[in-house]
C-alpha cells in the first residue's frame, strides 16, 4: 500500500526581498504542515515556482526540506519536462534515496499525440524508479486521456498513481472505475478533492492544503471513513478560499494567504507577480470568514 495517501501539499517557495530563497519561512511551512497533520511533502512542484529557480537553488531547497523533515512524513519530488531523453537523465542522477516517488508532469509546450504522452511515460518507466504521472491540461495545452492513463497503469506497475488535475471530473471517474489493483489516483484540483476522494481516491496533492492542513486532512479523513456530510461541511467551508488563490494565478494566491498568517513574506519570482491589492482584499476578508 503506498504511503502517498490523504493530504500531501505541493510547497511554494518562500523568497526574501531581494528574491533569494528565504530559508527560515521554508521551515516554518514544513513544520506547520506537518504539526497539523499532512501526510506528505511534494518538493519542486509548479507551486514552487520550480521553473524560475536556479539548478543549485533547487538542490538547496531539496536539502533544506529533507533536513526540516526530519524523516517525519514521505516527500515527494517534482523532476519533469518537454525534453524526455532529458527528464529521464534527470530522474536516473537524482539522489532519491529520501523520496517516496517523483512527481513527472506530462509534456508541455509540444502538445504531443496520445502515443506520444504513451511513450514519454514508458521511457521514464524505464528507470524503474516509482513515478506518478501529472496530468495538469491547464498548463501543459494537453490532456492524457483516461486510456492513456490506464494503458499506463496496466503495463507499468512503477508508474503507480496519477496525480490527476483535468477540468472534466468525469475523467478522474474513469480512471477510478477501470483502473489496476495497485494503481492509485490523487486529485490535482482542491476542489474536485471530496467527490473524487469518496469515489475511491487515495486523497489530494493540494495547494490550499498547506494553509489549511489541518481543516482539509481532517476532512480527507472524514471521506475516508464515508461521513460524507461532515467531509461537505469542511469542503463548503473552503470553497470560495480555494477559488480566490487560484483567481490570478497559482502560487500568487496561496502566497498571499500565507503572507497573511505570517508564515512567509509575499514575493515571487517574474513573470509571477503578487496577487493585486483587489484580490488580497477579498482573501483577507474570506480568512476571517473562515
Amino acid at each position: 500500500m503506498s504511503k502517498l495517501k490523504g493530504v500531501g501539499v505541493a510547497l511554494v517557495t518562500p523568497f526574501n526581498e531581494d528574491l533569494s530563497v528565504d530559508f527560515n519561512s521554508l521551515t516554518k511551512l514544513v513544520d506547520f504542515n506537518i504539526e497539523n497533520g499532512t501526510s506528505f511533502l511534494v518538493v519542486l512542484g509548479t507551486t514552487a515556482e520550480a521553473a524560475t529557480l536556479s539548478a543549485e537553488e533547487k538542490q538547496q531547497v531539496i536539502d533544506h526540506v529533507i533536513k526540516a523533515n526530519n524523516k517525519r512524513v514521505p516527500l515527494v519530488l517534482g523532476i519533469g519536462g518537454n525534453n524526455t531523453r532529458e527528464v529521464k537523465q534527470q530522474i536516473e542522477e537524482a539522489d532519491l534515496s529520501e523520496f517516496e516517488a517523483v512527481l513527472s508532469v506530462s509534456p508541455y509546450y509540444n502538445k504531443p499525440s496520445q502515443e506520444g504522452l504513451y511513450q514519454h511515460f514508458k521511457m521514464l518507466a524505464e528507470t524503474g524508479k516509482q513515478i506518478i504521472i501529472y496530468n495538469v491540461p491547464s498548463r501543459t495545452g494537453q490532456n492524457i486521456e483516461a486510456s492513456t492513463t490506464l494503458r499506463l497503469a496496466n503495463e507499468f506497475p512503477n508508474l503507480f498513481m496519477i496525480k490527476e488535475a483535468a477540468p472534466n471530473i468525469l475523467q478522474y471517474f474513469d480512471i477510478l472505475r477501470q483502473k489496476p489493483e495497485g494503481f492509485n489516483l490523487l486529485s490535482g484540483d482542491d476542489e474536485f478533492t471530496l467527490p473524487v476522494t469518496l469515489a475511491g481516491g487515495a486523497g489530494v496533492i493540494s495547494v490550499i492544503g498547506q494553509a489549511y492542513p489541518k481543516e482539509f486532512s481532517t476532512m480527507i479523513q472524514l471521506a475516508f471513513e464515508g461521513k460524507v456530510k461532515e467531509a461537505y461541511e469542511i469542503h463548503n467551508r473552503l470553497v470560495n478560499i480555494t477559488r480566490l488563490i487560484f483567481a490570478e494565478g497559482n502560487p500568487c494566491g496561496i502566497k498571499a494567504v500565507l503572507a497573511e498568517m505570517g508564515i512567509l513574506k509575499n514575493y515571487l519570482r517574474l513573470p509571477l507577480i503578487p496577487a493585486s491589492d483587489e484580490l488580497h482584499v477579498k482573501i483577507k476578508a474570506e480568512m476571517k470568514n473562515i
